[in-house]
């Protein structure tokens, strides 16, 4: 069997795998939470303003990969929702920074924990080789993801093909 053959496997098993907890995760969180769940885009811009209070709206969409106009849409559905600020920043007032509300720290709070209670109880019936290989395996997940990142931002940059793949 050849690496690109491997390598296709591999990545089919990883995104299966990530799909497959993402999915399991976000429907027993909404369930665990009781309450409407939000759409997936309005739940992701929440994660970014919580771990970067104060982002501008350019600098979220970038991090979520959107166009800013479709972040501005979801920024305008989550101020009408109650769980978003939008504050003018006082360096340029034709920007946004954008913040939480309370309502909204509650929520995430109450998603963290169904999800850490899902994720966490199955974690922890694992066994102590698996535990530690998944602990092991997070730095090269995060470093595989900044590469898919990077490949993205910049599809001509060594080491990607034309379409964003790497060589």
């Amino acid at each position: 069997m050849t690496d690109v053959m491997r390598s296709a496997e591999v990545v089919g098993e990883l995104m299966s795998i990530t799909t497959a907890l993402r999915r399991l995760s976000r429907r027993r969180t909404a369930e665990a939470v009781a309450t409407v769940p939000l759409p997936e885009a309005q739940r992701e811009l929440l994660f970014v303003v919580a771990n970067q209070p104060g982002i501008g709206i350019a600098a979220a969409a970038a991090t979520l990969g959107l166009a800013g106009n479709s972040v501005s849409t979801l920024v305008n559905q989550l101020v009408d929702g109650g769980l978003l600020h939008r504050e003018p920043d006082p360096s340029d007032r034709r920007a946004a920074r954008l913040t939480l509300t309370d309502k909204a720290r509650d929520r995430m709070a109450a998603w963290r924990a169904a999800r850490a209670a899902l994720i966490g109880e199955a974690l922890d019936r694992a066994s102590p080789a698996d535990r530690a290989a998944i602990a092991a395996a997070l730095p090269a997940l995060r470093r595989l993801l900044d590469g898919v990142r990077a490949d993205i931002a910049e599809p001509g940059r060594a080491g990607a093909t034309d379409d964003g793949r790497r060589r």
